[in-house]
């Protein structure tokens, strides 16, 4: 058995060791120095083209493609993603050194909120893409052919393997780090729920996200009602499947707002998640759709119809009361 060192005080009563501070590792375990150094290598080829485009180059752009004109929108497009994939190096070094644990937290949680909205699709849906096409359901080639050109195939299968590692890094990162700060408040408090106010914001974010994956699901089973005539035309396998991801997301954002909602029924750690990764795929991309529409269109042509642009402010609807019961569950766990 050991004992607790005591110090006498003047009053003659001992008085306990103070206790250490909350230890913090120096040196980051293997395990996260190798998630560090996928991360790290992973921003590389993104930051390289996108660098390269915006000093003139033009690696990577057929002739032909919109993105040969150097218009304003495009350069200033390139300079915010340019700043967007340097945040993840910046995120990488906040969660594997000591000082990270020192920054205010708002600061280290809303940009890992936006980097897994915007990385979770890519996660889920290029691999399902792949895998399509090697089963030989891809789009056909003579529709590849028709359209107008926009990037070498290879770009999007680097950038998106990347992007595909940096989500994946950045979230074994972030999940010790969140733990080793914050510990046990994601578990919440045993036999409390939330106010019932959160409950209503919560119900409305499962219903919004409910008629956003029913849209959802109906394009990627083919319906072409409210697309218009060119994207009804790009319709494929592939399309589909990131569809269906958009979709799921908007459920999982809904859903787990409903499950935080119940409070200390339930172990938080599933439905956080859930909540966490729902909500920012769907606000982010809802939010970035409707940007990247201002710009040349991938297939030459127009923007979005309206009924496009109606589902992605459903989406923004579902990402933002889902963040919101995600805000004030973790503000709870604050409090208890």
């Amino acid at each position: 058995m050991t004992t607790r060192a005591v110090h006498p005080t003047r009053e003659g009563r001992p008085e306990p060791e103070p206790r250490q501070p909350h230890r913090t590792t120096s040196v980051p375990g293997v395990r996260r120095q190798v998630l560090r150094a996928a991360a790290l290598a992973a921003t590389v080829p993104y930051l390289a083209l996108k660098t390269a485009w915006l000093a003139g180059g033009r690696i990577g752009i057929p002739d032909g493609s919109v993105l040969l004109d150097p218009e304003p929108f495009l350069m200033a497009a390139n300079a915010v993603t340019v700043a967007m994939d340097a945040c993840v190096i910046l995120l990488v070094l906040v969660f594997t050194r000591p000082w990270g644990m020192r920054v205010p937290a708002w600061l280290s949680a809303v940009p890992m909120f936006v980097a897994t909205g915007l990385l979770t699709p890519i996660i889920i849906g290029f691999p399902g893409q792949l895998l399509i096409r090697l089963l030989g359901f891809g789009e056909d080639a003579a529709a590849k052919a028709e359209r107008a050109p926009f990037l070498d195939p290879w770009v999007f299968n680097v950038v998106y393997t990347g992007f595909a590692i940096q989500g994946l890094a950045l979230a074994g990162l972030f999940v010790p780090y969140a733990r080793e700060r914050w510990g046990r408040r994601r578990q919440g408090v045993p036999g409390r729920r939330l106010p019932s106010s959160t409950g209503v914001v919560a119900a409305a974010s499962a219903a919004a996200g409910l008629a956003v994956g029913a849209v959802h699901a109906y394009w990627a089973l083919g319906g072409a009602a409210g697309l218009g005539a060119e994207r009804a035309a790009a319709y494929s396998a592939e399309t589909a499947v990131v569809t269906v991801v958009h979709g799921m997301c908007a459920l999982a954002a809904g859903a787990g707002a409903l499950l935080l909602a119940r409070g200390g029924t339930l172990r938080a750690r599933w439905p956080l998640a859930l909540t966490w990764v729902g909500a920012g795929a769907t606000l982010t991309w809802g939010a970035w759709m409707p940007a990247a529409s201002l710009g040349p269109q991938l297939d030459g042509g127009e923007g979005p119809p309206a009924a496009a642009l109606l589902t992605y402010a459903g989406q923004m609807i579902t990402g933002s009361l889902a963040a919101a019961v995600l805000t004030r569950f973790l503000i709870s766990r604050r409090e208890g």
